[in-house]
């Protein structure tokens, strides 16, 4: 025979959390990569802006990363909301 276990209310709340957004952990992985890639593109072009090496195609490519680096910020907020969300209605009121 084997024994049931039984989990306590945070076990249980973790594990409903992480059913409902099992990739969670990843996503925010992969915005904080791609949001420091952007962050040391950026960097590079603008130390080429400000030691006047830069080519023609600096700003564009300077305007993608900073582009690059909004869009993780704006991801990492929606993946917070959700996840603030989904912890008031997982969480019994007291």
């Amino acid at each position: 025979m084997t024994k049931r276990r039984s989990l306590n209310p945070e076990q249980y709340a973790h594990l409903r959390a992480e059913a409902k957004a099992p990739y969670r952990g990843l996503r925010r992985f992969v915005y904080v990569s791609f949001g420091a890639s952007g962050l040391i593109g950026a960097v590079i072009f603008v130390t080429q802006l400000a030691a006047g090496t830069a080519r023609p195609s600096a700003l564009p490519n300077l305007a993608l990363q900073v582009a690059l680096i909004a869009g993780m910020l704006w991801l990492w907020q929606q993946e917070n909301k959700a996840e603030q969300r989904q912890n008031r209605s997982t969480t019994p009121p007291r």
